[in-house]
């Protein structure tokens, strides 16, 4: 055991004091607040330097009489279409509408006329305007008042409420869940990945440079596996940890200077028994919102998290471990990827077709349980919040896959690394595992 920590910490230490280490860990920090803020300054540039935009419409079917936005105003004249053109082309109007006499059970012959291609937005909103104008004239040609049909429109909202065996209810908002599930999944898909491909080139660095062969005489190459797993595994949530915190805080210094407020700054300010009442008796989206993130169990989630964060690096490390110590240089490692690389893609995919959509769904289940994709999986349905039955038997099998993976991956590790100038085939690794 103590050989194996020796191996943890030269293998921490060694890349924690890199030059390397040091800048990706204080600059990636800095790239998503800068980006935060770049996009924060353009957006209110534009708010306050745009002008009133005004759209001419040539209605021949004198029966559209459009509203005008904040944005956009609407101009009605006798002009024909072509001086409206005209009008646009040299930067009178901003755009111009073109409605011929429509059949308004078809209508068809509309067009918009700009110097730039139009806006999905403002297409979107023309199309949805001129919807609604035919359905009142619809509404209207047969002898019912559009009035009365808009008095009897109403709006639906329906809370989400969870019960458990305690009796206690919990709002829930599906798009809350869906953005804790879609975030943490990602996370644990991009550490596998990366810090397992540290591994792997760390192997095949050694080998490559013989000083392995010296490593292996003063301890046994499953502990030299093993350190080298957990030490670059400890550099990841170093590294990860500390991005977590910066990121943090540089977010909320510059969305405190464009004067808004990170969400988990405006649920401590609604924490208090005072802003609970006033969730209470909020009807906006965003009382809602605060409330759900005030019943979700974030102690719970966070060490659910590091559960999978751990175990799933664990896990794949111990085959990336293995493949490096098979081939002797990066490019031959490509042909042994593929059968690593297909359960997390299976996960991955998996997260956004079938996890975030329905947690208790069969398929959703069964990826959450089987160790090569639980990894991923389990957190798009801990958001949502799992029966206990569930997750532990999700984290007993990723244990034993560990266990499992780490034990088939120390024999091909074995031999492996004192293999040198020998082309390795899948035909090779089985006769490892059999002899080692």
């Amino acid at each position: 055991m103590n050989k194996i920590f020796l191996v943890i910490k030269r293998e921490y230490l060694a890349r924690v004091k890199k030059k390397s280490f040091l800048l990706a860990t204080l600059l990636t920090p800095l790239v998503f607040p800068t980006i935060l803020g770049l996009f924060l300054w353009i957006a209110m540039s534009e708010r306050e330097s745009e002008s009133l935009r005004i759209i001419e419409v040539i209605d021949e079917s004198n029966q559209f009489r459009l509203e005008s936005s904040g944005q956009y105003a609407f101009s009605f004249s006798d002009r024909d279409r072509e001086e409206a053109k005209e009008m646009v082309k040299s930067g009178e109007r901003y755009g111009a509408l073109y409605i011929p006499p429509i059949d308004l059970e078809k209508p068809l012959g509309i067009v918009y006329y700009s110097e730039k291609n139009p806006s999905m937005t403002l297409i979107g909103n023309l199309e949805t305007t001129l919807k609604r104008k035919i359905e009142e004239i619809r509404l209207y040609n047969s002898g019912i008042d559009p009035e009365v049909i808009a008095g009897l429109r109403t709006n639906v909202n329906i809370r989400a409420i969870t019960l458990d065996n305690a009796g206690e209810e919990k709002m829930t908002n599906a798009m809350v869940n869906y953005g804790l599930g879609f975030i943490t999944g990602i996370l644990i898909y991009m550490f596998i990945f990366i810090y397992g491909n540290q591994i792997m080139q760390g192997v095949i660095e050694e080998k490559s440079s013989r000083i392995i062969e010296i490593l292996v005489s003063s301890l046994r190459p499953f502990q030299l596996m093993t350190g080298k797993i957990i030490g670059i595994g400890a550099v990841g949530l170093t590294q990860f940890l500390i991005w977590i915190i910066l990121i943090s805080a540089i977010s909320s210094l510059v969305m405190g200077y464009f004067g808004m407020q990170m969400p988990q700054q405006q649920a401590l300010e609604l924490a208090n028994p005072e802003a609970g009442k006033m969730i209470e008796s909020s009807t906006g989206d965003m009382g809602q919102y605060m409330q759900v993130i005030q019943d979700i169990n974030f102690v719970k989630l966070v060490l659910t998290f590091i559960f999978y964060f751990i175990g799933g690096y664990l896990l794949y490390g111990a085959f990336f471990a293995a493949i490096g110590a098979a081939v002797d240089t990066p490019s031959d490692a490509q042909q042994f990827m593929f059968p690593v690389t297909i359960p997390l893609l299976v996960a991955y995919f998996g997260l956004f077709i079938f996890v975030l959509d329905d947690p208790n769904s069969n398929i959703s289940f069964w990826l959450s349980i089987i160790p090569f994709t639980s990894p991923i999986a389990m957190m798009g349905r801990a958001s949502y919040g799992v029966p206990f039955f569930d997750l532990a038997l999700s984290m007993g099998l990723l244990i034993i896959g560990f266990l499992f993976t780490t034990w088939l991956a120390g024999k091909i590790y074995r031999i492996g690394i004192l293999v040198h100038g020998t082309k390795v085939n899948y035909r090779t690794l089985w006769r490892w595992m059999k002899t080692a």
